[in-house]
Protein backbone atom coordinates (compact mmCIF):
# COMPACT_ATOMS: atom_id res chain seq x y z
CA UNK A 1 0.00 0.00 0.00
CA UNK A 2 1.33 3.44 -0.90
CA UNK A 3 0.95 6.39 1.46
CA UNK A 4 0.89 10.13 0.78
CA UNK A 5 3.80 12.12 2.18
CA UNK A 6 1.44 14.71 3.70
CA UNK A 7 -1.59 13.79 5.80
CA UNK A 8 -3.41 15.08 8.89
CA UNK A 9 -2.27 14.02 12.36
CA UNK A 10 -3.80 14.22 15.82
CA UNK A 11 -7.44 13.34 16.40
CA UNK A 12 -9.20 12.81 13.07
CA UNK A 13 -12.66 11.94 14.34
CA UNK A 14 -14.39 11.65 17.70
CA UNK A 15 -17.96 10.84 18.72
CA UNK A 16 -18.13 11.69 22.41
CA UNK A 17 -21.48 9.92 22.82
CA UNK A 18 -20.27 6.58 21.48
CA UNK A 19 -16.62 6.53 22.61
CA UNK A 20 -15.40 5.47 26.05
CA UNK A 21 -13.93 8.76 27.20
CA UNK A 22 -10.66 9.02 29.09
CA UNK A 23 -6.97 9.74 28.63
CA UNK A 24 -4.77 7.77 26.22
CA UNK A 25 -1.11 7.03 27.00
CA UNK A 26 1.47 5.92 24.46
CA UNK A 27 5.26 6.01 23.96
CA UNK A 28 6.37 8.58 21.41
CA UNK A 29 9.66 9.94 20.11
CA UNK A 30 9.22 12.77 22.66
CA UNK A 31 8.66 10.54 25.68
CA UNK A 32 5.58 9.08 27.34
CA UNK A 33 2.66 11.12 25.99
CA UNK A 34 -0.76 11.51 27.60
CA UNK A 35 -3.57 12.95 25.46
CA UNK A 36 -7.28 13.65 25.92
CA UNK A 37 -9.97 12.56 23.48
CA UNK A 38 -9.62 15.71 21.37
CA UNK A 39 -5.89 15.08 21.01
CA UNK A 40 -4.73 17.77 23.42
CA UNK A 41 -1.39 16.83 24.98
CA UNK A 42 -2.04 17.08 28.71
CA UNK A 43 1.26 15.63 29.99
CA UNK A 44 4.56 14.44 28.57
CA UNK A 45 7.24 12.68 30.58
CA UNK A 46 10.18 13.80 28.43
CA UNK A 47 12.75 11.13 27.63
CA UNK A 48 10.84 8.34 29.37
CA UNK A 49 10.92 5.30 27.13
CA UNK A 50 8.07 2.87 26.94
CA UNK A 51 8.23 -0.82 26.13
CA UNK A 52 5.38 -0.13 26.83
CA UNK A 53 4.39 2.81 29.05
CA UNK A 54 1.63 2.09 31.56
CA UNK A 55 -0.29 4.58 33.67
CA UNK A 56 -1.17 3.78 37.28
CA UNK A 57 -3.86 5.41 39.44
CA UNK A 58 -2.66 8.71 40.88
CA UNK A 59 -0.87 9.88 37.75
CA UNK A 60 2.11 7.53 38.04
CA UNK A 61 3.67 6.12 34.90
CA UNK A 62 5.96 3.14 34.28
CA UNK A 63 8.68 3.13 31.65
CA UNK A 64 12.42 2.91 31.10
CA UNK A 65 15.35 5.34 31.18
CA UNK A 66 17.52 3.75 28.49
CA UNK A 67 18.36 0.90 26.13
CA UNK A 68 21.40 -1.36 25.98
CA UNK A 69 23.80 -1.23 23.01
CA UNK A 70 22.14 -3.24 20.22
CA UNK A 71 25.44 -4.80 19.15
CA UNK A 72 25.46 -6.99 22.23
CA UNK A 73 21.74 -7.27 22.96
CA UNK A 74 18.40 -7.14 21.22
CA UNK A 75 15.82 -4.70 22.61
CA UNK A 76 17.16 -4.89 26.18
CA UNK A 77 16.11 -2.02 28.45
CA UNK A 78 18.48 -0.89 31.19
CA UNK A 79 15.80 -0.63 33.86
CA UNK A 80 12.12 -0.41 34.63
CA UNK A 81 11.11 2.70 36.58
CA UNK A 82 7.98 4.25 38.05
CA UNK A 83 7.79 8.05 38.09
CA UNK A 84 5.21 10.35 39.63
CA UNK A 85 3.35 13.18 37.91
CA UNK A 86 6.31 15.51 38.41
CA UNK A 87 8.87 13.05 37.05
CA UNK A 88 10.36 11.89 40.35
CA UNK A 89 11.51 8.26 40.34
CA UNK A 90 9.64 6.44 43.11
CA UNK A 91 10.57 2.86 42.16
CA UNK A 92 13.27 1.25 40.07
CA UNK A 93 14.27 -2.27 39.08
CA UNK A 94 17.55 -3.10 37.33
CA UNK A 95 18.74 -6.27 39.08
CA UNK A 96 18.12 -9.01 36.55
CA UNK A 97 21.75 -9.38 35.53
CA UNK A 98 25.17 -7.79 36.05
CA UNK A 99 26.14 -7.08 32.45
CA UNK A 100 29.75 -6.56 31.29
CA UNK A 101 29.67 -5.43 27.65
CA UNK A 102 33.07 -4.95 25.93
CA UNK A 103 34.60 -1.61 26.79
CA UNK A 104 32.06 -0.93 29.55
CA UNK A 105 32.15 -1.22 33.31
CA UNK A 106 29.88 -4.00 34.63
CA UNK A 107 26.37 -2.63 35.13
CA UNK A 108 23.24 -4.05 36.68
CA UNK A 109 20.47 -4.10 34.11
CA UNK A 110 16.82 -5.15 33.98
CA UNK A 111 17.06 -6.54 30.42
CA UNK A 112 13.31 -5.88 30.32
CA UNK A 113 11.59 -6.01 26.95
CA UNK A 114 8.06 -5.78 25.54
CA UNK A 115 5.97 -6.13 28.69
CA UNK A 116 5.52 -6.08 32.46
CA UNK A 117 2.60 -6.13 34.87
CA UNK A 118 2.13 -4.65 38.32
CA UNK A 119 0.17 -6.66 40.87
CA UNK A 120 -3.50 -5.75 41.19
CA UNK A 121 -4.31 -5.67 37.48
CA UNK A 122 -4.37 -8.85 35.42
CA UNK A 123 -3.69 -7.18 32.08
CA UNK A 124 -2.10 -3.86 32.93
CA UNK A 125 -5.10 -1.95 31.64
CA UNK A 126 -8.22 -0.61 33.26
CA UNK A 127 -10.98 -2.96 34.39
CA UNK A 128 -13.65 -2.11 36.96
CA UNK A 129 -12.63 -3.11 40.47
CA UNK A 130 -9.03 -4.00 39.59
CA UNK A 131 -6.39 -1.36 40.24
CA UNK A 132 -2.64 -1.92 39.99
CA UNK A 133 -0.58 -1.21 43.12
CA UNK A 134 1.26 2.11 43.16
CA UNK A 135 3.36 1.93 46.35
CA UNK A 136 4.04 -1.77 46.76
CA UNK A 137 3.19 -5.16 45.35
CA UNK A 138 4.86 -7.58 42.98
CA UNK A 139 5.85 -6.87 39.39
CA UNK A 140 5.92 -9.45 36.62
CA UNK A 141 8.67 -8.57 34.11
CA UNK A 142 9.56 -10.04 30.72
CA UNK A 143 13.37 -10.18 30.40
CA UNK A 144 16.15 -11.74 28.34
CA UNK A 145 18.85 -14.25 29.22
CA UNK A 146 21.62 -15.43 26.89
CA UNK A 147 22.37 -19.14 26.99
CA UNK A 148 23.13 -22.26 24.98
CA UNK A 149 20.61 -25.08 24.68
CA UNK A 150 21.94 -27.77 22.35
CA UNK A 151 18.55 -29.43 22.18
CA UNK A 152 17.48 -26.36 20.15
CA UNK A 153 20.69 -25.23 18.39
CA UNK A 154 24.45 -24.98 18.77
CA UNK A 155 24.21 -21.18 18.52
CA UNK A 156 23.85 -18.60 21.29
CA UNK A 157 20.23 -17.93 22.13
CA UNK A 158 18.47 -14.80 23.34
CA UNK A 159 16.07 -16.65 25.61
CA UNK A 160 12.86 -15.14 26.97
CA UNK A 161 12.67 -15.19 30.74
CA UNK A 162 9.77 -14.11 32.95
CA UNK A 163 10.57 -13.01 36.48
CA UNK A 164 8.47 -11.82 39.39
CA UNK A 165 9.96 -9.30 41.82
CA UNK A 166 8.82 -7.74 45.06
CA UNK A 167 8.84 -3.98 45.72
CA UNK A 168 12.43 -4.20 47.01
CA UNK A 169 13.65 -5.85 43.80
CA UNK A 170 14.09 -9.41 45.06
CA UNK A 171 13.39 -12.02 42.38
CA UNK A 172 10.72 -14.37 43.75
CA UNK A 173 9.93 -16.55 40.73
CA UNK A 174 11.33 -17.13 37.24
CA UNK A 175 10.58 -19.10 34.08
CA UNK A 176 12.64 -19.65 30.89
CA UNK A 177 11.16 -20.56 27.52
CA UNK A 178 14.03 -22.83 26.47
CA UNK A 179 13.40 -25.13 29.44
CA UNK A 180 10.06 -26.02 27.84
CA UNK A 181 11.14 -26.56 24.24
CA UNK A 182 9.47 -29.96 23.97
CA UNK A 183 6.13 -28.55 25.19
CA UNK A 184 5.89 -25.96 22.40
CA UNK A 185 4.67 -28.16 19.54
CA UNK A 186 7.45 -27.71 16.98
CA UNK A 187 7.48 -30.41 14.29
CA UNK A 188 10.69 -31.87 12.81
CA UNK A 189 10.80 -29.36 9.95
CA UNK A 190 10.55 -26.44 12.40
CA UNK A 191 13.21 -27.95 14.68
CA UNK A 192 15.54 -28.34 11.70
CA UNK A 193 15.13 -24.68 10.72
CA UNK A 194 15.55 -23.53 14.32
CA UNK A 195 18.80 -25.47 14.64
CA UNK A 196 20.26 -23.78 11.55
CA UNK A 197 18.99 -20.25 12.26
CA UNK A 198 17.11 -19.51 15.49
CA UNK A 199 16.34 -15.89 14.54
CA UNK A 200 19.94 -14.68 14.72
CA UNK A 201 20.80 -11.04 15.46
CA UNK A 202 24.57 -10.97 15.05
CA UNK A 203 26.59 -11.14 18.27
CA UNK A 204 23.43 -10.71 20.33
CA UNK A 205 22.28 -14.27 19.56
CA UNK A 206 19.13 -15.98 18.29
CA UNK A 207 15.79 -14.42 19.22
CA UNK A 208 14.11 -17.77 18.65
CA UNK A 209 10.73 -17.13 20.36
CA UNK A 210 10.40 -13.34 20.70
CA UNK A 211 7.75 -13.29 23.42
CA UNK A 212 6.14 -9.86 23.35
CA UNK A 213 3.27 -10.02 25.82
CA UNK A 214 2.80 -11.44 29.32
CA UNK A 215 0.03 -11.11 31.88
CA UNK A 216 -1.75 -13.14 34.52
CA UNK A 217 -5.18 -14.45 33.65
CA UNK A 218 -6.90 -12.99 36.68
CA UNK A 219 -10.29 -14.16 38.02
CA UNK A 220 -12.32 -15.85 35.27
CA UNK A 221 -15.36 -18.07 34.88
CA UNK A 222 -13.42 -20.88 33.16
CA UNK A 223 -11.49 -21.63 36.34
CA UNK A 224 -14.58 -21.22 38.51
CA UNK A 225 -16.30 -23.79 36.27
CA UNK A 226 -13.50 -26.27 37.00
CA UNK A 227 -10.93 -25.82 34.21
CA UNK A 228 -7.63 -25.60 36.08
CA UNK A 229 -5.72 -24.49 32.99
CA UNK A 230 -7.15 -21.06 33.62
CA UNK A 231 -6.04 -20.58 37.23
CA UNK A 232 -6.05 -16.81 37.92
CA UNK A 233 -2.32 -16.87 38.73
CA UNK A 234 -1.37 -18.59 35.48
CA UNK A 235 0.50 -16.50 32.92
CA UNK A 236 -0.53 -16.06 29.28
CA UNK A 237 2.00 -15.10 26.63
CA UNK A 238 2.49 -14.94 22.90
CA UNK A 239 5.67 -15.39 20.85
CA UNK A 240 5.68 -13.61 17.49
CA UNK A 241 8.67 -15.36 15.87
CA UNK A 242 7.17 -18.80 16.46
CA UNK A 243 3.44 -17.95 16.08
CA UNK A 244 2.76 -19.51 19.50
CA UNK A 245 0.07 -18.50 22.01
CA UNK A 246 0.29 -20.25 25.38
CA UNK A 247 -0.52 -20.31 29.09
CA UNK A 248 2.03 -21.24 31.78
CA UNK A 249 1.08 -22.88 35.06
CA UNK A 250 2.45 -20.56 37.74
CA UNK A 251 2.69 -23.53 40.10
CA UNK A 252 4.56 -26.00 37.86
CA UNK A 253 5.97 -23.87 35.03
CA UNK A 254 4.51 -26.25 32.45
CA UNK A 255 2.61 -25.17 29.34
CA UNK A 256 -1.03 -26.05 30.10
CA UNK A 257 -2.71 -24.44 27.06
CA UNK A 258 -1.30 -23.72 23.62
CA UNK A 259 -2.38 -22.64 20.14
CA UNK A 260 0.18 -22.80 17.31
CA UNK A 261 2.75 -23.03 15.93
CA UNK A 262 0.91 -25.31 13.45
CA UNK A 263 -2.59 -24.01 12.72
CA UNK A 264 -3.38 -27.05 10.59
CA UNK A 265 -3.13 -29.12 13.76
CA UNK A 266 -6.88 -29.78 14.08
CA UNK A 267 -10.24 -28.59 12.81
CA UNK A 268 -10.59 -25.94 15.54
CA UNK A 269 -7.25 -24.29 14.72
CA UNK A 270 -7.98 -24.50 10.98
CA UNK A 271 -11.22 -22.62 11.57
CA UNK A 272 -9.47 -20.05 13.77
CA UNK A 273 -6.99 -19.50 10.94
CA UNK A 274 -3.26 -18.87 11.03
CA UNK A 275 -2.20 -16.36 13.66
CA UNK A 276 1.07 -14.83 12.47
CA UNK A 277 3.51 -12.43 14.12
CA UNK A 278 0.91 -11.59 16.77
CA UNK A 279 1.08 -9.13 19.69
CA UNK A 280 -0.67 -8.39 22.98
CA UNK A 281 -2.46 -11.67 23.62
CA UNK A 282 -4.40 -11.50 26.90
CA UNK A 283 -7.57 -12.64 28.60
CA UNK A 284 -10.23 -9.93 28.74
CA UNK A 285 -10.47 -9.07 32.45
CA UNK A 286 -13.50 -9.58 34.65
CA UNK A 287 -15.90 -6.66 34.55
CA UNK A 288 -15.41 -5.94 30.84
CA UNK A 289 -17.60 -7.11 27.94
CA UNK A 290 -16.23 -10.40 26.63
CA UNK A 291 -14.59 -11.27 29.97
CA UNK A 292 -12.81 -14.62 29.80
CA UNK A 293 -12.31 -14.54 26.04
CA UNK A 294 -8.86 -13.99 24.55
CA UNK A 295 -8.02 -10.82 22.64
CA UNK A 296 -5.04 -10.64 20.29
CA UNK A 297 -3.67 -8.38 17.57
CA UNK A 298 -2.94 -10.89 14.80
CA UNK A 299 -0.43 -8.85 12.82
CA UNK A 300 0.13 -10.99 9.77
CA UNK A 301 3.39 -10.24 8.02
CA UNK A 302 5.68 -13.16 8.62
CA UNK A 303 6.58 -15.62 11.36
CA UNK A 304 7.17 -19.23 12.20
CA UNK A 305 9.56 -22.02 11.27
CA UNK A 306 8.96 -24.92 8.90
CA UNK A 307 9.22 -26.24 5.39
CA UNK A 308 10.65 -23.76 2.84
CA UNK A 309 8.29 -22.15 0.33
CA UNK A 310 8.64 -19.48 -2.39
CA UNK A 311 8.22 -16.72 0.17
CA UNK A 312 10.67 -18.33 2.59
CA UNK A 313 13.51 -20.21 0.88
CA UNK A 314 15.17 -21.06 4.22
CA UNK A 315 12.06 -21.99 6.20
CA UNK A 316 12.54 -19.04 8.58
CA UNK A 317 9.38 -16.92 8.77
CA UNK A 318 7.64 -19.38 6.51
CA UNK A 319 4.07 -18.26 7.31
CA UNK A 320 3.11 -15.14 5.35
CA UNK A 321 0.03 -12.90 5.20
CA UNK A 322 -0.27 -9.25 4.18
CA UNK A 323 -3.11 -8.06 6.39
CA UNK A 324 -4.04 -7.76 10.04
CA UNK A 325 -6.82 -9.23 12.17
CA UNK A 326 -7.92 -8.27 15.68
CA UNK A 327 -9.45 -11.42 17.16
CA UNK A 328 -11.56 -12.15 20.22
CA UNK A 329 -11.99 -15.88 20.62
CA UNK A 330 -13.14 -18.52 23.08
CA UNK A 331 -10.07 -20.17 24.67
CA UNK A 332 -11.83 -23.54 25.02
CA UNK A 333 -13.51 -23.98 21.63
CA UNK A 334 -11.24 -21.51 19.74
CA UNK A 335 -14.38 -20.10 18.13
CA UNK A 336 -14.07 -16.47 16.98
CA UNK A 337 -16.49 -14.31 18.97
CA UNK A 338 -15.63 -10.92 17.45
CA UNK A 339 -13.09 -9.64 14.98
CA UNK A 340 -11.89 -6.57 13.14
CA UNK A 341 -10.32 -7.34 9.80
CA UNK A 342 -9.96 -5.44 6.50
CA UNK A 343 -13.49 -6.58 5.64
CA UNK A 344 -14.97 -5.07 8.81
CA UNK A 345 -12.80 -1.99 8.22
CA UNK A 346 -14.73 -1.46 5.01
CA UNK A 347 -12.33 -2.56 2.29
CA UNK A 348 -14.17 -4.17 -0.57
CA UNK A 349 -11.94 -7.02 -1.67
CA UNK A 350 -9.28 -9.17 -0.04
CA UNK A 351 -6.81 -7.59 -2.48
CA UNK A 352 -7.23 -4.33 -0.52
CA UNK A 353 -6.48 -6.06 2.77
CA UNK A 354 -3.15 -4.31 3.27
CA UNK A 355 -5.07 -1.11 4.05
CA UNK A 356 -5.56 -2.45 7.58
CA UNK A 357 -2.14 -3.84 8.31
CA UNK A 358 0.64 -3.52 10.85
CA UNK A 359 3.24 -6.26 10.47
CA UNK A 360 4.95 -5.42 13.77
CA UNK A 361 4.19 -4.05 17.29
CA UNK A 362 0.47 -3.10 17.92
CA UNK A 363 -2.23 -4.00 20.44
CA UNK A 364 -5.92 -4.15 21.32
CA UNK A 365 -7.71 -3.15 24.55
CA UNK A 366 -11.31 -3.94 25.48
CA UNK A 367 -13.08 -0.89 26.93
CA UNK A 368 -15.90 -0.90 29.54
CA UNK A 369 -18.59 0.08 27.02
CA UNK A 370 -17.72 -2.85 24.74
CA UNK A 371 -15.63 -0.82 22.29
CA UNK A 372 -12.08 -1.88 21.43
CA UNK A 373 -9.08 0.45 21.31
CA UNK A 374 -6.79 -0.74 18.52
CA UNK A 375 -3.15 0.25 18.12
CA UNK A 376 -2.24 -0.16 14.45
CA UNK A 377 1.29 0.49 15.54
CA UNK A 378 3.48 0.67 12.45
CA UNK A 379 1.49 3.66 11.15
CA UNK A 380 1.12 5.43 14.51
CA UNK A 381 -2.62 4.88 14.07
CA UNK A 382 -5.05 4.51 16.98
CA UNK A 383 -8.73 3.79 16.52
CA UNK A 384 -11.61 2.96 18.80
CA UNK A 385 -14.28 0.80 17.21
CA UNK A 386 -17.70 -0.30 18.44
CA UNK A 387 -18.81 -3.94 18.49
CA UNK A 388 -20.51 -3.14 15.17
CA UNK A 389 -17.13 -1.97 13.77
CA UNK A 390 -17.95 1.73 13.64
CA UNK A 391 -14.94 3.99 14.20
CA UNK A 392 -15.84 6.45 16.97
CA UNK A 393 -12.35 7.83 17.70
CA UNK A 394 -9.30 7.96 15.48
CA UNK A 395 -5.86 9.47 16.03
CA UNK A 396 -2.53 9.59 14.20
CA UNK A 397 0.70 10.18 16.12
CA UNK A 398 2.19 13.53 15.00
CA UNK A 399 5.68 12.76 16.31
CA UNK A 400 8.13 11.00 14.01
CA UNK A 401 11.34 9.19 14.90
CA UNK A 402 14.29 10.69 13.03
CA UNK A 403 17.51 9.07 11.87
CA UNK A 404 20.28 11.22 10.37
CA UNK A 405 17.88 14.16 10.32
CA UNK A 406 15.30 12.38 8.16
CA UNK A 407 11.76 11.35 8.99
CA UNK A 408 11.38 7.63 9.43
CA UNK A 409 8.10 6.65 11.10
CA UNK A 410 5.61 7.60 13.78
CA UNK A 411 5.17 4.10 15.18
CA UNK A 412 3.33 3.48 18.45
CA UNK A 413 4.32 0.31 20.28
CA UNK A 414 1.16 0.05 22.38
CA UNK A 415 -1.45 2.54 23.63
CA UNK A 416 -3.70 2.37 26.70
CA UNK A 417 -6.92 4.20 27.58
CA UNK A 418 -7.38 5.05 31.27
CA UNK A 419 -10.26 6.70 33.17
CA UNK A 420 -10.09 10.39 34.02
CA UNK A 421 -10.07 9.65 37.75
CA UNK A 422 -6.68 7.94 37.47
CA UNK A 423 -5.19 11.39 36.86
CA UNK A 424 -6.37 13.56 39.79
CA UNK A 425 -3.81 16.25 38.87
CA UNK A 426 -6.04 17.33 35.96
CA UNK A 427 -9.57 18.63 35.77
CA UNK A 428 -11.81 16.56 33.55
CA UNK A 429 -11.41 18.04 30.06
CA UNK A 430 -14.17 19.52 27.95
CA UNK A 431 -15.15 16.88 25.42
CA UNK A 432 -15.92 18.13 21.92
CA UNK A 433 -16.91 15.75 19.16
CA UNK A 434 -14.90 16.02 15.94
CA UNK A 435 -16.68 15.32 12.68
CA UNK A 436 -14.46 13.59 10.10
CA UNK A 437 -13.67 15.74 7.10
CA UNK A 438 -14.91 14.84 3.62
CA UNK A 439 -11.71 13.43 2.14
CA UNK A 440 -13.02 13.94 -1.39
CA UNK A 441 -12.95 17.71 -0.96
CA UNK A 442 -10.23 18.09 1.68
CA UNK A 443 -7.25 20.11 0.43
CA UNK A 444 -4.20 21.64 2.09
CA UNK A 445 -4.32 25.44 2.49
CA UNK A 446 -3.74 27.21 -0.83
CA UNK A 447 -4.68 24.24 -3.00
CA UNK A 448 -7.81 24.67 -5.16
CA UNK A 449 -10.90 22.63 -4.38
CA UNK A 450 -11.42 20.57 -7.51
CA UNK A 451 -14.34 18.33 -6.59
CA UNK A 452 -17.40 19.22 -8.67
CA UNK A 453 -15.85 22.45 -9.96
CA UNK A 454 -14.79 21.39 -13.44
CA UNK A 455 -16.75 21.03 -16.66
CA UNK A 456 -19.02 17.97 -16.83
CA UNK A 457 -19.68 16.26 -20.15
CA UNK A 458 -22.64 13.89 -20.50
CA UNK A 459 -22.04 11.06 -23.00
CA UNK A 460 -24.96 10.05 -25.18
CA UNK A 461 -26.50 6.76 -24.21
CA UNK A 462 -24.71 6.50 -20.82
CA UNK A 463 -26.51 7.08 -17.54
CA UNK A 464 -24.45 9.78 -15.76
CA UNK A 465 -25.57 8.42 -12.37
CA UNK A 466 -24.24 4.93 -13.07
CA UNK A 467 -20.74 4.42 -11.72
CA UNK A 468 -19.16 1.27 -13.26
CA UNK A 469 -16.48 0.85 -10.59
CA UNK A 470 -18.92 0.74 -7.70
CA UNK A 471 -22.23 -0.53 -9.03
CA UNK A 472 -25.43 0.12 -10.90
CA UNK A 473 -28.08 2.60 -9.82
CA UNK A 474 -30.88 0.42 -11.24
CA UNK A 475 -33.36 -0.61 -8.58
CA UNK A 476 -33.45 -4.26 -9.59
CA UNK A 477 -29.69 -4.74 -9.29
CA UNK A 478 -28.72 -2.14 -6.69
CA UNK A 479 -27.23 -4.97 -4.66
CA UNK A 480 -24.82 -5.83 -7.49
CA UNK A 481 -21.22 -4.71 -7.48
CA UNK A 482 -19.42 -4.44 -10.82
CA UNK A 483 -15.65 -4.30 -10.75
CA UNK A 484 -14.21 -3.56 -14.18
CA UNK A 485 -10.89 -5.24 -13.48
CA UNK A 486 -12.47 -8.47 -12.23
CA UNK A 487 -13.78 -11.30 -14.35
CA UNK A 488 -17.36 -11.10 -13.10
CA UNK A 489 -19.85 -9.08 -11.11
CA UNK A 490 -20.80 -10.45 -7.72
CA UNK A 491 -23.45 -9.61 -5.20
CA UNK A 492 -22.47 -7.88 -1.98
CA UNK A 493 -23.94 -10.79 -0.06
CA UNK A 494 -21.38 -13.05 -1.76
CA UNK A 495 -18.37 -10.81 -1.10
CA UNK A 496 -17.92 -11.91 2.47
CA UNK A 497 -18.00 -15.58 1.41
CA UNK A 498 -15.41 -14.90 -1.29
CA UNK A 499 -13.17 -12.99 1.07
CA UNK A 500 -13.45 -15.60 3.78
CA UNK A 501 -12.56 -18.37 1.30
CA UNK A 502 -9.51 -16.46 0.13
CA UNK A 503 -8.51 -15.75 3.71
CA UNK A 504 -8.78 -19.41 4.63
CA UNK A 505 -6.96 -20.44 1.45
CA UNK A 506 -4.10 -18.02 2.04
CA UNK A 507 -3.76 -18.99 5.68
CA UNK A 508 -3.72 -22.71 4.96
CA UNK A 509 -1.19 -22.39 2.15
Amino acid sequence: MGYPTIFPTGTLRYDKEKAWNGYTLFPSSRGALLIDMDGNEVQRWAGLGGFPNKLLPGGYVLGTSGTRNSKYAFQDQLDLIQVDWDGNIVWKFDRTELVADPGKEPQWQARQHHDFQREGSSTGYYAPGAEPCVDGGKTLILTHENLYNHEITDKLLIDDKIIETDWEGNILWSWRASDHFNELGFDEAAKNVLFRNPGLHGEAGGDWMHINSISTLGPNHWYEEGDRRFHPDNIIFDARNSNILAIISKETGKIVWRVGPDYNENEATKKLGWIIGQHHLHMIPRGLPGEGNLLVFDNGGYGGYGNPNPGSPTGNNNALRDYTRVLEFNPVTLEIVWQYTPLEAGFLLFTDASKFYSSYISAAQRLPNGNTLITEGSDGHLLEVTPEHEIVWEYINPYFHKIAGKFTNNMIYRAYRVPYEWVPQLEKPQETSIEPVDVESFRVPGAPVGKGKGKTTVIEGIDPERIPMTGSKDKEDEDDVQIDFCVASVKKSELEKINRKNVIKSENT
